[in-house]
């Protein structure tokens, strides 16, 4: 068989996998197509030089019109991910090294895809449909409420527009910063607005955090597993980072006092209330614990709270935050509102001492000046106005609705569950296999997963994975689950 010939079977196999086109979705069909192909092609499921079914056969095939085809290939071949050959069809097109940077294509042998951080991170951006991404760190967006986005964008675009012209003050907008004070002091953190820096989302917040304290050479520590995000921005700084095992009421205290002893780290990252990825939380004895070897060890302890309003409250599950118990002396308190009320907004913050906020602030404005004003106008007023905790109080419902049935299915297709929290918006589920070699069969079938191995520092293989609950709605993710499982 020709190279030619192979690489046309290849591509006929690659596009048979491909999902059922939903008319019902929110793109269109067209968009659908060239979403599809364009993942295959960057993932190097399709490869330089394959030809592409024909037009009359992808139709068929998929069950949509040859003219939706036709504009498909064409607006591919327009973004130089096709190319049509005249009486022959349409190829894939051999990139060039401005269109694929650093990337090296062979014609017998493509490197293999790189199961790692920045793939997850960059297949995340793709926007694929969310009911196929159990792998996301998001809430879907049917699930948020984009009026009460827009309502907010609306009452500021009234307002002072000169005032939407200007830089904001550096520590961040006032008026949220003293929403903010009333919104930790019914987490029983006393803060005041001065002790509140606001940032880009938690994201910034980390990185403002982790660059006032560390230098090359210097120790961090993190939960493992843990938000994977910020191991590469860890180690980019230099530093050593180094993973505490978590355990279903917080981190292995054993293992914490051993290597703070040994390592004695600048500072700890740590999610008290229901962790990512395993939506566990801390417990009072164990906070009392990690606030002793902090003191003991004099390392500084970061308490990233992001999933804050998905828990229900203490009053009907316990749940303590260290900063409560600390009153920010030695705990830095970050918060936010990527999660419940729009990625895109980018609102998060610091509390912490009167004192590091100022330092924090200073080196928030020598790197970025200020954060969105916009942005953090639009927080405040859905906060000030009593709107938000209704909403948050209709996102916890719904993933009450959701996450037993889901449990019940996911066992039923062969993964384990044995680490179950009655809230959260995550599972970390047993597949009993790699599963990088799951997602890698995910992806050919269009179908985001979030291996374990990726929530670790030492990025060994694992038998884990993360499960958004919300993002389980297309039966056909667990149709592949269960084919592949069963497998094993």
């Amino acid at each position: 068989m020709t190279n030619t010939a192979r690489y046309a079977k290849a591509a006929a196999l690659s596009l048979a996998s491909t999902p059922v086109l939903s008319r019902e979705a929110g793109e269109s069909l067209v968009d659908q197509i060239v979403r599809s192909i364009q993942a295959r092609i960057d993932d190097k499921l399709l490869r330089s030089g394959a030809r592409m079914p024909s037009i009359r056969q992808f139709a068929e095939t998929h069950g949509v019109s040859r003219f939706t085809v036709v504009e498909a290939y064409d607006r591919l071949v327009a973004q130089g991910f096709l190319e049509s050959r005249r009486g022959s069809g349409f190829y894939v097109r051999e990139r060039s090294p401005l269109a694929v940077a650093g990337q090296v294509r062979t014609e017998e042998a493509p490197p293999p895809q790189r199961i790692d951080v920045v793939w997850l991170v960059r297949n995340m951006f793709r926007q694929y449909p969310a009911h196929r991404t159990p792998g996301s760190g998001l809430l879907p967006n049917d699930w948020l409420d984009g009026e009460l986005i827009a309502n907010g964008l609306r009452a500021i675009s009234r307002q002072n527009q000169s005032q939407l012209l200007q830089y904001g003050n550096p520590q961040g907008f006032l008026p949220l910063r003293q929403q903010l004070q009333l919104k930790l002091a019914e987490l029983e953190i006393a803060a005041t607005p001065e002790q509140i820096v606001t940032t880009s989302g938690i994201t910034q917040g980390l990185d403002i955090v982790a660059r006032h304290f560390t230098r090359p050479g210097d120790t961090i520590f993190v939960d493992d597993p843990a938000w994977f995000l910020m191991f590469g921005s860890f180690a980019t700084l230099g530093a050593n980072v180094i993973g505490i095992p978590r355990l279903p009421d917080g981190p292995d205290i054993a293992k914490l006092a051993e290597l703070a002893a040994l390592h004695k780290p600048k500072f700890y990252v740590i999610n008290s209330v229901l962790h990512n990825p395993t939506s566990t939380s801390l417990s009072a004895a164990k906070a009392f614990q990690i606030l002793k070897i902090a003191e003991q060890h004099d390392f500084t302890i970061i308490e990233d709270d992001i999933y804050c309003d998905l828990h229900p409250g203490s009053s009907v599950q316990p749940a303590t935050r260290i900063a409560s118990l600390d009153q920010l002396n030695r705990v830095i308190y970050l918060g936010g509102f990527s999660k419940t009320l729009a990625a895109n907004l980018r609102v998060g913050f610091i509390a912490t001492t009167e004192e590091m906020a100022k330092r924090l602030s200073d080196r928030k404005m020598l790197s970025t000046l200020t954060t969105s004003d916009i942005g953090e106008r639009i927080v405040y007023k859905i906060l000030s106005e009593g709107h938000y905790r209704k909403h948050v109080d209709r996102l916890r419902g719904k993933l009450d609705g959701t996450r037993d049935k889901m449990i019940k299915q996911l066992e039923r297709v062969g993964l384990t569950i044995d680490i179950t929290t009655p809230a959260g918006l995550f599972l970390w589920a047993d597949a009993g296999c790699d599963t990088n070699v799951l997602t890698e069969k995910a992806m050919a079938e269009g179908i985001l997963l979030a291996p374990g191995s990726l929530f670790s520092p030492s990025q060994l293989p694992s038998t884990r994975m993360r499960v958004n609950v919300a993002s389980m709605g297309d039966i056909e993710v667990l149709r592949f689950l269960e084919r592949e499982l069963g497998k094993n």
